[in-house]
């Protein structure tokens, strides 16, 4: 009808006679031809038990003379209304849009099927290296060589991906002896979502992407795709590559952004930090640059204090200070300075008068001048100057008291850089030393009286060790 034909194409030939220029077939050449095409037997008598075929009645609509239609509104002869199994086969196999072709099983045709055992095909040598080399269950083995295209990896494979199924343990059921290689499982089908699966890798494709899992085999056939149909599938995977990629560099940009602020946000913390942490700095270097101008300001206070006492008592004495006589004779209570050699402790006779003056006499120190004496080396502030001195002045005691019968420490050289720069420059710190018993000796040291007093060189100790801790 579609291409146009008003010819009447005789008997038979729409139940599978010739095509167009054939002659004319009978309803039992029809019948046999298309027998032939199912893969049955013509020859082959149905059991009495099996209803009348329906080739026989088709055979009989169309032994009854009836013209085609060339109209496609029209309506079709009955025999063409209902057509039959073996038509729909034929137009199922005949369709060329059909991606998925069902395999035809002869059970259709209402025979009778031999059940066997699938398991008794199977390579007993393959059965072996699944059960004793692998050690797979036989039951499991027989399932995975069934399933798995009869190959050990396609058993292992097939066991890997149905090992935790609840029947993997079932018994394996008896199956009809196939007739032409029909209800062979040639595909993969989607329980889910009815999607037909060709192979293994797109299953696992398909299960990874949806998180699907309830797939059963299939007979249906998956036709292969035509080089239209790979052109239309390459470009749709290339639309969408193409909109992953650009989804992908939108979101890496915006990561891009946030990562850019993010380092700014810290580095403007790590210079807040390291700011603040300045200007703390900057505040502890100038508390102690104003503790120490505030010490100093004091010591000048103090040397200017001592200074207009000395100029008063010069102006009442005439410019003359008065003077206090010690164990080594004439002290005046100043700073206290080298004489040149020649002059006398006055500072006016030469060695002939020196040597002509009686030798003092010795007097013991007096404990209240010893602490007047430490309380003005103690009030030196500046620089730490007057805790250095005492230190000193504990070292020489100390020395003397704990180590008695040591000649080295019963002399102080005076002419020792540490004398000369720590001891001498302040008052009261050679005084203090010659009032616990040491006296100045010929060559300008300061030795040890042998009837020092041993329990005022103790207590000068303690009060020395009170007097430091306390500075």
């Amino acid at each position: 009808e579609k291409a146009g034909c008003e010819r009447d194409m005789g008997e038979g030939h729409s139940l599978g006679g010739g095509g167009e220029g054939a002659a004319p077939a009978s309803a039992e050449e029809a019948r046999r031809k298309r027998l032939e095409r199912l893969g049955i037997d013509p020859d082959s008598e149905p059991p009495s038990s099996a209803p009348k075929p329906a080739q026989d009645t088709e055979v009989a609509a169309a032994e009854e003379p009836a013209p085609m239609e060339t109209d496609e509104g029209e309506k079709k002869p009955p025999a063409e209304a209902e057509p039959t199994k073996d038509a729909e086969m034929k137009d199922a196999g005949d369709t060329a849009g059909e991606q998925c072709i069902p395999v035809p099983d002869s059970n259709d045709q209402g025979e009778e099927q031999e059940m066997v055992d699938p398991t008794e095909s199977l390579d007993s040598s393959l059965v072996e290296t699944l059960t004793s080399g692998m050690g797979f269950p036989l039951l499991r083995a027989q399932k995975g060589l069934l399933n798995g295209g009869g190959t050990v990896e396609g058993a292992v494979e097939w066991l890997s991906a149905h090992q935790d199924d609840d029947d993997i343990d079932d018994p394996i059921p008896k199956v009809a002896k196939s007739e032409g290689g029909g209800g062979t499982a040639q595909s993969y089908k989607c329980n889910e979502c009815g999607k037909i699966l060709s192979n293994m890798a797109n299953l696992e494709l398909h299960a990874n992407k949806t998180g699907h899992s309830d797939f059963e085999e299939s007979t249906v056939a998956v036709k292969p795709l035509t080089a239209e149909e790979k052109l239309k599938k390459i470009e749709e995977i290339k639309s969408l590559l193409k909109a992953k990629r650009t989804e992908r560099e939108e979101q890496e940009k915006a990561d891009n952004v946030d990562r850019e602020k993010q380092r700014r946000f810290m580095g403007k913390e790590m210079s807040k930090t390291r700011e603040e942490m300045e200007r703390q700095a900057r505040m502890r270097e100038a508390k102690q640059r104003k503790k120490e101008k505030e010490a100093f300001k004091r010591e000048r206070e103090r040397i200017r204090e001592e200074l207009a006492r000395d100029k008063a008592e010069r102006q009442a004495n005439k410019g003359k200070l008065h003077s206090t006589l010690g164990a080594e004779g004439y002290n005046p209570s100043a700073i206290q300075y080298d004489a040149p050699a020649g002059e006398g402790a006055e500072g006016g006779d030469g060695d002939a008068s020196a040597a002509k003056k009686p030798k003092p006499a010795v007097k013991k120190g007096n404990p209240a001048k010893i602490d007047e004496y430490i309380k003005k080396v103690s009030s030196y502030r500046a620089g730490g100057d007057g805790q250095r001195c005492i230190k000193i002045l504990l070292a020489y005691v100390g020395n003397v008291v704990d180590k008695p019968d040591e000649e080295k420490f019963r002399t102080v050289k005076t002419e020792n850089k540490v004398y000369k720069t720590r001891v001498k420059p302040f008052l009261g710190a050679r005084s203090l030393l010659v009032a616990v018993g040491f006296s100045p000796s010929e060559d300008g040291n300061l030795v040890l009286r042998d009837d020092c007093d041993r329990d005022l060189l103790s207590e000068t100790k303690s009060k020395l060790e009170k007097a430091y801790a306390a500075y």
